[in-house]
C-alpha cells in the first residue's frame, strides 16, 4: 500500500511539474571538489549555495561522468557516456565539434518544448566542422547554436587555452577584421611574446605547457595571433558571464527558460576580480570559490526580482573533482591549510578514485523539493532523461541512452537512485554500486598536490594490476583497503557491469598521455 501511495504521490508531482514548466538552470562548476563547499564541510563561506541546499535536496552520491572536463559536458548536454564517443577527451582550444548536431542535446530537447536556451560561460565541447579548417574571423558553425542553444556567450575552450576572446551566437566578440585571429597547436603562430621567451612579462609563473602565448599577463596553453581587441581579461570574466545569464533571466521571464551556466571558476588561471583578492585565507583558488557562491547568490536575487525564483528548478555541480595545482603557481597547496577539497574521498582531477568524479550535486526547486540530504546514487547522465520525466515529454530516440529518469530522487520523494554508476577518467573507467567500488586493471592517473596530506606537484601513476581493486567506501573512503582477493565474487560482478556497460573497456587500457591532458 505504502509503495502504491508513493507512485500516486511522484505522479502527482510530475503532472503538477509539466502544468507549470518551471525554469531550469544548470550552474556548472569547474574544477570543484566534494569538499570544497560549505554545506559538504568546505572551509570558504559558500553561503548562497548553502541556502540553496538547504531548500532542496544535497546528494552525498552525487557524480560527474567523468574526471575531466569535456567527457563531463559532453555527458552533461547529451545523455550519453562519453567513452562512447572517442572525440570526448579534452580537448585544444582549436578543435571541432564532438557533439553530432543530429542527435538533440538537452537543450535542443528543452527548445523544441516550447523553452528558450542559453549557454553562457565555458563551452570546452570543440567549435567547427572536422572536415575544414576553423576561421575565427568569420561566422564560427556548428557551435552551440547548432545543438540547442538559441543564445550563447562563451569562449572556445578553457581559460588557459587560446584563443582567449568571447564568442557570441558564433562570432568572436569586438573583433577587429584588421587584426585577423590565428590559432596553433603544434607550432607557434605570429610574434607574440610567450611565458618561455618574456617570463618577465607575466603577473602569474607558469608551467611549459602554459607557457606559451601571453594574453593579459598570463601565458596560455597553445600559440595565438592577432584580436589583440578582442582578447578577454581573466579579473572580468566572473562578471561577464554573469551579466549575460542575469540579461537572458530577466528577458524571458514570462517564458519557460534553459539556462546553461558554467562559469570559469575554479579552473586555472584562477585570476579573479581585484573585489574578491583576498578574500578567503586559501589564496586565488579559494578566492575562486568565493566568486562561484557570489554568481549563484546574483542569478537567485535576480530570479527573486524577476517572480520566477519558486518557478525555477536548480541543479548546482562542477565538471570534475579539484586539483590544487594545475600548470599555474598560484599557492592552491601551500595555501589549502585543513582545507580538504575532495572531501573525504581519495584523488581528484583525473583520476579513478572517488574524490574525480563524486562532486557536490544540489537539486533545487523551491517550495517543491522535499528538503533534505540523499544518499541515493545519482550522475549528471541522468539530468536529461529526468528533466524529461519532469515536463512530461518522451525523449528522443537518437538521444540519452545512458540516463534514467530519477526525477523522483532529484526533487527528495524517493530514497532510491540509480543501481551503479559508471565512472570515467582518462579514457579509463571504474564503477560504483551500493557501498563497493571496483577499479579493472589499467593505472590510475592523479595530480600530485590534491589532498592536504600530499604535498608537491607533478603526475603519479598507480599500477593496478589483475583482478583490480575492490573497495568498501563506507568503510574505506580513501580507498586504500583492497579487498578483491577477499569477494571474488564481488569482483566477478563489478567486472560484468563494465561487460555490458562497456565491452570495450573490460579490458585496462594505459593511463596519462599527453594528448588526452590536451598537449
Amino acid at each position: 500500500m505504502k509503495k502504491k501511495l508513493l507512485i500516486l504521490v511522484t505522479a502527482f508531482t510530475a503532472c503538477a511539474a509539466v502544468a507549470e514548466k518551471p525554469n531550469i538552470i544548470f550552474i556548472y562548476g569547474d574544477d570543484i571538489g566534494y569538499g570544497d563547499i560549505g554545506c559538504y564541510g568546505g572551509e570558504v563561506n559558500t553561503a548562497a549555495i548553502d541556502a540553496l541546499a538547504e531548500e532542496g535536496v544535497r546528494f552525498t552520491g552525487g557524480y560527474c561522468t567523468a574526471a575531466t572536463c569535456t567527457p563531463s559536458r559532453y555527458s552533461l548536454l547529451t545523455g550519453e557516456y562519453a567513452f562512447r564517443n572517442k572525440g570526448a577527451q579534452i580537448l585544444p582550444g582549436n578543435a571541432p565539434l564532438i557533439i553530432d548536431p543530429s542527435r538533440p542535446t538537452i537543450a535542443a530537447f528543452l527548445r523544441d518544448n516550447g523553452y528558450k536556451t542559453m549557454l553562457s560561460g565555458k563551452w570546452h565541447l570543440g567549435l567547427g566542422s572536422p572536415t575544414e579548417p576553423l576561421d575565427w574571423n568569420g561566422e564560427i558553425k556548428p557551435g552551440p547554436k547548432e545543438v540547442g542553444f538559441e543564445q550563447s556567450f562563451h569562449m572556445a575552450a578553457t581559460a588557459d587555452r587560446v584563443p582567449s576572446v568571447y564568442i557570441k551566437d558564433g562570432r568572436v566578440v569586438n573583433l577587429d577584421a584588421s587584426d585577423p585571429i590565428q590559432v596553433n597547436y603544434q607550432e607557434p603562430v605570429g610574434t607574440d611574446p610567450t611565458g618561455i621567451s618574456h617570463p618577465q612579462l607575466l603577473k602569474l609563473q607558469a608551467d611549459e605547457q602554459h607557457g606559451k602565448t601571453i594574453v593579459n599577463g598570463v601565458s596560455r596553453i597553445g600559440w595565438m595571433s592577432g584580436g589583440n581587441s578582442a582578447r578577454f581579461k581573466d579579473e572580468d570574466m566572473a562578471d561577464t558571464y554573469l551579466n549575460k545569464a542575469v540579461d537572458f533571466i530577466e528577458a524571458n521571464k514570462e517564458d519557460p527558460f534553459f539556462l546553461y551556466f558554467a562559469p570559469n571558476e575554479n579552473h586555472v588561471p584562477r585570476v579573479v576580480h581585484p573585489r574578491f583578492q583576498g578574500a578567503t585565507s586559501l589564496g586565488p583558488r579559494g578566492d575562486a570559490l568565493a566568486v562561484f557562491d557570489w554568481c549563484v547568490g546574483r542569478l537567485v536575487q535576480t530570479l527573486k526580482e524577476a517572480g520566477q525564483y519558486e518557478n525555477t528548478l536548480f541543479v548546482v555541480s562542477s565538471d570534475n573533482g579539484p586539483v590544487l595545482f594545475d600548470g599555474y603557481w598560484e599557492a592552491g597547496i601551500e595555501r589549502q591549510g585543513t582545507h580538504d577539497a575532495s572531501g573525504p574521498w581519495r584523488g581528484g582531477k583525473y583520476s579513478r578514485w572517488e574524490g574525480g568524479t563524486r562532486v557536490p550535486f544540489i537539486v533545487t526547486w523551491p517550495g517543491k523539493s522535499k528538503p533534505g540530504i540523499s544518499d541515493a546514487i545519482v550522475s549528471q547522465v541522468d539530468l536529461y532523461a529526468s528533466v524529461a520525466e519532469l515536463i512530461g515529454k518522451p525523449m528522443p530516440k537518437n538521444a540519452g541512452q545512458d540516463g534514467q529518469p530519477l526525477m523522483g530522487a532529484f526533487l527528495g520523494e524517493e530514497l532510491d537512485g540509480r543501481e551503479y554508476v559508471i565512472q570515467e577518467a582518462l579514457t579509463q573507467i571504474a564503477v560504483r554500486k551500493g557501498n563497493w567500488k571496483y577499479v579493472p586493471p589499467g593505472s590510475v592517473t592523479e595530480r600530485l598536490g590534491i589532498m592536504t596530506w600530499k604535498k608537491g606537484s607533478g603526475w603519479k601513476e598507480t599500477k593496478v594490476e589483475e583482478p583490480g581493486l575492490l573497495f568498501h567506501l563506507t568503510e574505506d573512503p580513501t580507498e586504500e583497503n583492497n579487498l578483491a582477493a577477499v569477494y571474488p565474487d564481488r569482483v566477478e560482478e563489478m567486472k560484468a557491469i563494465i561487460q555490458q556497460v562497456a565491452p570495450e573497456k573490460a579490458v585496462g587500457e594505459k593511463g596519462l598521455n599527453k594528448k588526452q591532458l590536451g598537449f
